[in-house]
């Protein structure tokens, strides 16, 4: 499979590192990014190819992955659209929506728009997937496969799920991070140090992560097993529902899929 990258940056990496040597050879790998020091990086930790503007070599890729920022799509667009021959469109920018996409492409059918999270970087993500109507199977599978090279993959029947991914998956190392923060800072304020606070914190995360994961029974049977009557954990389980923790965090969950939504809505606007 022969892959082109429009961009070079955090997730772009995270993905031909994935790539390189697995699912095809290095020099199958083409990346194309204004930035000669991060294509001199590429190029020289996995000798895949560069260049910094989009040129005919483009013609040859079985996938051309967008990865650069939503703000640039559309003049990333009207570069590329003269280079394609049907080759399929790997999106991977946020709030970029394909009709809109295919607009500056051209009328161009073969796109799939994805939602990856940054767990990417080390393999561990997780990414939200819709085609367009004109990705044929074979396409549609090269998209998956080229995803599941930095994590999992969940394919959507509905491009307006996309949002919702956004703000579940896309959005959710956030929450993590700000859970965490929470901890240490109780951790802190009850007397221990910053050190115990953070290796207490996150291999409690990481573990319960995990126990969720390999376990058959829902997350609400799992927390219910650790929830005492009248011990220290119902202590605070019914603190966090007194402040409202849980509608909280679904209410500011719909606010990042609304969000999402109205920035699709403004980078799609001519």
């Amino acid at each position: 499979m022969k892959i082109a990258f429009i961009g070079g940056g955090n997730m772009a990496t995270a993905l031909i590192a994935g790539l390189a040597g697995q699912l095809t050879e290095a020099a199958n790998l083409h990346v194309v990014d204004p930035n000669a020091e991060a294509l001199e990086r590429l190029s020289g930790q996995y000798g895949v190819s560069t260049a910094s503007a989009i040129d005919a070599k483009l013609a040859g890729s079985d996938v051309v992955v967008l990865a650069v920022k939503p703000q640039q799509m559309r003049e990333v667009a009207a570069s590329l659209a003269p280079h394609l021959q049907g080759q399929l469109v790997l999106s991977i920018a946020a709030g970029i929506r394909i009709a809109d996409l295919s607009r500056w492409l051209g009328g161009h059918g073969a796109i799939v728009r994805s939602m990856p999270n940054t767990p990417a970087l080390i393999a561990m993500g997780i990414t939200g997937m819709v085609a367009q109507a004109g990705v044929s199977e074979a396409q549609r599978e090269a998209a998956d496969q080229v995803m599941r090279a930095v994590g999992k993959t969940v394919w959507l029947d509905d491009e307006a799920k996309i949002d919702p991914v956004t703000a579940v998956s896309g959005s959710g190392p956030a929450y993590v991070f700000y859970f965490l923060e929470a901890m240490q800072q109780a951790a802190l304020e009850m007397g221990l140090d910053a050190e115990q606070g953070k290796a207490l914190a996150l291999a409690t995360f990481t573990g319960a992560a995990q126990l969720a994961a390999q376990s058959a029974e829902p997350v609400e049977v799992l927390r219910q097993r650790v929830t005492s009557k009248g011990g220290t954990t119902h202590a605070a389980i019914t603190s966090m529902e007194q402040a409202g923790v849980k509608e909280a965090i679904v209410a500011a969950m719909k606010a990042a899929a609304a969000r999402g939504k109205e920035l699709g809505e403004e980078m799609g606007r001519d």
